[in-house]
């Protein structure tokens, strides 16, 4: 298994900070070259994104065109991304970016998003 957050500062994108990196948004231009740490539930979100703003080929394209590496969403993630999604109830979080702020956490990950309501959260970066 690789470690993470070890040696420089690394991120898990949420798919707000892809979508916005493939929107190629001045705000996330010091992210393109990394290396986008995600998971599936967000590569999800995206292709489904590209699909419905643009087709299948295009969402292919860019499948293959981002340097992606994913971390596996564990039993232990699902419950802590229930309880912190329980626990901040009133700001209405998705699933997605729950189990995307656990992830970070868990990894030592800065959790890289554009959503709002993740704005003065601890271990989140917020870009718009």
């Amino acid at each position: 298994m690789r470690s993470y957050g070890q040696n420089k500062m690394e991120y898990f994108f949420d798919s707000y900070s892809i979508i916005e990196i493939m929107r190629k948004n001045s705000s996330y231009l010091k992210y393109t070259d990394s290396v986008i740490i995600t998971n599936v539930l967000h590569l999800a979100e995206v292709y489904y994104h590209l699909l419905m703003n643009y087709n299948e080929k295009t969402a292919d394209y860019w499948m293959s065109k981002l340097k992606l590496s994913f971390i596996e969403i564990t039993p232990e993630i699902a419950v802590e991304a229930s309880k912190f999604k329980f626990k901040n109830k009133k700001v209405k979080l998705s699933y997605a970016e729950c189990i995307g702020c656990i992830t970070a956490q868990k990894h030592r990950l800065r959790f890289l998003t554009g959503d709002k309501q993740f704005k003065h959260m601890k271990g989140v970066e917020f870009v718009r």
